[in-house]
């Protein structure tokens, strides 16, 4: 039977009620026993515990597969225990994100058109064949989003602070919802004129076509490195990981390029993906150092982490 041994715990940051002095567990327990141990002693929610070694401050990960003797903890190591206050699931932040910039087109360009555009002359104009097409593009970009969060992604940690919904939504709601909605649905805007520029309207139409089938079948690949209730990741290959790290990235910036050429070239469209493709490169940046930290040599390195030639 495998050796119990006692770890001393410590409070990192304010102080955590009936947290436990010390605590007693087994050699061969995992990270999540540990967790599980700690938030039933605390009566704080275990998504609400950071737990790290003493000695190096690296985090003792809250997962199945990793056990006590793998962090390296003996007889009275010190852990800290951080409370990281409200959390909230990844998956329902995420799928509150995107429902703005779902919805809000579809009011902007209906019901809430004539309250939206009250400086312009009535009756205001019907909305254009390409207007119509812009919304149904959002919608389905956004339907898109909402049924990966439910179906496909798969999340490295269960949780996080309950105040991202208000940072994450805003993002989305204000920049991808109100703001393109307004400006591409108004009676002057560059989608409102009864011609358009053809050539331009149907390239923007295969961009987005292409841009969202790749970046669902990289969503794809993604899901399936990761064993359902682990943190293990496998190294992705396939369709445009040979490119670059993130190709899933890559195909969203020109599923948006796609919205960008059908818009007419709105500048609040050009505004949204550029501001959210900055991010992206960030992402992938840290994405691309985290591969060959893990990796080693099993990684081939990537020169561009998300737009060839460029970043």
């Amino acid at each position: 039977m495998a050796d119990t041994i006692t770890l001393v715990v410590e409070p990192r940051g304010k102080p955590i009620r009936r947290l436990p002095k010390e605590i007693q567990i087994a050699a061969s327990a995992s990270g999540y026993e540990l967790h599980a141990s700690l938030a039933k002693t605390s009566g704080c929610d275990i998504h609400r515990l950071r737990v790290t070694k003493g000695s190096d401050r690296s985090a003792i990960p809250n997962a199945k597969d990793v056990t006590i003797n793998d962090t390296g903890l003996k007889e009275k190591s010190v852990v800290h225990v951080k409370d990281l206050g409200p959390q909230i699931s990844w998956r329902t932040v995420f799928i509150v994100e995107y429902f703005g910039p779902l919805v809000i087109p579809i009011l902007f360009l209906f019901p809430l058109r004539n309250l939206v555009y009250f400086t312009f002359d009535k009756p205001l104009p019907e909305p254009s064949d390409t207007q119509l097409l812009v919304c149904a593009l959002l919608v389905l970009h956004f339907l898109k989003r909402e049924l990966e969060t439910i179906f496909v992604h798969r999340f490295s940690n269960a949780t996080m602070p309950a105040f991202n919904i208000i940072k994450n939504s805003g993002h989305y709601w204000a920049l991808a919802g109100f703001n393109i909605a307004y400006w591409v649905f108004r009676p002057d805007a560059a989608a409102a004129a009864s011609t358009q520029n053809l050539p331009i309207l149907y390239a923007g139409l295969a961009l987005f076509v292409f841009g969202e089938l790749a970046n669902l079948n990289a969503h794809l690949v993604l899901r399936g490195l990761r064993r359902p209730g682990t943190t293990d990741r496998g190294i992705p290959t396939g369709f445009g990981f040979s490119l670059v790290t993130c190709p899933n990235y890559l195909f969203e910036v020109l599923s948006w390029v796609g919205v960008w050429l059908v818009s007419g070239l709105s500048w609040s469209v050009l505004f949204f993906f550029v501001v959210g493709g900055a991010q992206m490169a960030v992402w992938a940046q840290k994405k691309e150092r985290r591969y060959r930290k893990e990796f080693g040599d099993k990684y081939k390195r990537k020169r561009y982490v998300m737009l060839p030639g460029l970043v």
